[in-house]
């Protein structure tokens, strides 16, 4: 008999973990090969996995709403074929000297011990940590618990770059120190204050009490509603929000449309809504300012290759999910519809796979699909702008003629741009939402569909 190990598969270009949302089986059932095994959870996409392998579910390494690392074993199947190579040879080497069986217990806590030391390092109510720390912790090697330690000498407390390096080079040195010294005293888990005052962890903010009075309804978060509430907040204490507004006046695009959807539809199959007309308009002004298409790494500016729209899809359960349309700048306006209505289509289904929502450098969100004529986006991280779009009104406005001005009636519409103002300021930033609107209004009413 041979063992298999099912491990979490790379489900995308920067998905790193992924939480277990349901066990399928259990062990001591039989399991065929591309059955599912699992199901899983990434930021918002949810997925199964599948056996490579027929056999039987023998053992289960980790519980539901546990968060896995790519790469990790989630469970041991065991099958009838040909034992691998160090499987083998561990077999042979034991026949002679085999040790006793660990116990269930030991099992266990070798398991547990196991996530807890690969375990990802994440905020707290109490403490928000950025992503460089984050980062900075995963690659040392630092606990949850021993970042939680750490005195943050940033604003209300929280851990700085230069907090990180500090400890990070306290640690090297008090470890070189234990082994030189081959004393057994446990290494400090703080590092020394600067000042007199002994080093000791920020007080956490408290929170503001919340009175719960008879005949009010307690409503759990869902696992998203979590995540998205997260996320936001991340974005907002990450970046420097800014906003630049515009109105465009969509009287010609409203034109054309009403003019070609039908004709539209009967060739191509496809319903032609606004959504693709402002995608085009998008992805040309950021081609016209590729500084708007970047990211934000630490003290380093990532400049992206491609122009990845990401789009904003209202979910059968009201929340949002942003997919994501590839190489948008390469596509004409059939395609762009036809990826527009397809990854819609899919978001509404509940059947998007984790890299539809992977890659995006810029999103896009239409607030004007809720009745708002106007918003103000959060940024998507680690983006550094997004695009509201708001509802398209019917007004009186003045018109500009050979012959004078008169009143008349316009389709108009108003852009909202969010931007990260630690790199983009108010001159990129209103430049390029300006560049969508004139795109916008340039719009051709004799275009050929």
């Amino acid at each position: 008999m041979a063992k298999f190990e099912l491990k979490l598969p790379k489900m995308g270009e920067s998905v790193a973990e992924a939480t277990v949302t349901n066990w399928l089986k259990n062990v001591g059932d039989t399991i065929e090969a591309d059955e599912a095994v699992l199901e899983i959870a990434t930021d918002k996409v949810d997925s199964e996995v599948p056996s490579e392998v027929d056999g039987v579910l023998v053992e289960i390494l980790f519980n539901t709403d546990d968060v896995v690392q790519v790469g990790q074993t989630l469970a041991i199947i065991e099958t009838d074929g040909e034992a691998t190579a160090t499987q083998t040879t561990e077999a042979s080497n034991n026949e002679m000297t085999a040790p006793p069986a660990k116990t269930v217990e030991a099992v266990e806590a070798t398991v547990t011990a196991a996530k807890e030391s690969t375990a990802p390092v994440s905020s707290t109510e109490e403490r928000f940590y950025s992503p460089l720390v984050k980062n900075m912790a995963s690659q040392e090697g630092i606990s949850q618990s021993e970042l939680d330690a750490i005195n943050g000498t940033g604003k209300d407390g929280r851990v700085t770059k230069n907090d990180m390096l500090e400890y990070i080079a306290s640690r090297g040195s008090e470890k070189a120190n234990t082994q030189q010294n081959n004393v057994g005293a446990q290494p400090k888990t703080v590092i020394e204050a600067k000042n007199p005052v002994a080093a000791t962890n920020a007080p956490a903010k408290p929170k503001a009490p919340v009175s719960v009075n008879s005949g009010d309804e307690i409503i759990e978060m869902t696992r998203m509603g979590k995540l998205i509430a997260h996320h936001m907040v991340e974005s907002v204490q990450t970046s420097a929000h800014v906003q630049s507004f515009i109105e465009a006046d969509v009287t010609n695009i409203w034109n054309w449309r009403k003019k070609v959807k039908d004709a539209f539809m009967k060739r191509e199959g496809e319903n032609l809504t606004f959504t693709p007309i402002f995608m085009e308009a998008v992805a040309k002004a950021l081609k016209d300012f590729p500084m708007m298409n970047i990211a934000v790494d630490g003290d380093n500016i990532i400049k992206r290759k491609n122009i990845n729209l990401g789009m904003a899809a209202a979910l059968p359960d009201g929340n949002l999910i942003v997919p994501v349309i590839k190489n948008a700048d390469q596509l004409n306006l059939v395609g762009m519809t036809k990826a527009v209505n397809d990854l819609a289509g899919r978001a509404r289904d509940g059947a998007l796979k984790p890299d539809d929502i992977q890659g995006g450098t810029y999103t896009v969100t239409n607030v004007g699909t809720f009745g708002s004529i106007m918003g103000t986006p959060i940024i998507n991280q680690p983006q550094v702008g997004i695009l509201a779009l708001g509802g398209i009104r019917k007004v009186p406005a003045v018109i500009e003629t050979p012959d004078g001005d008169f009143i008349g009636i316009r389709y108009k519409m108003f852009l909202s741009h969010s931007y990260d103002h630690r790199v983009v300021n108010g001159a990129l930033g209103g430049q390029f939402v300006k560049a969508v609107a004139d795109y916008l209004q340039g719009w051709d009413s004799k275009r050929d569909i």
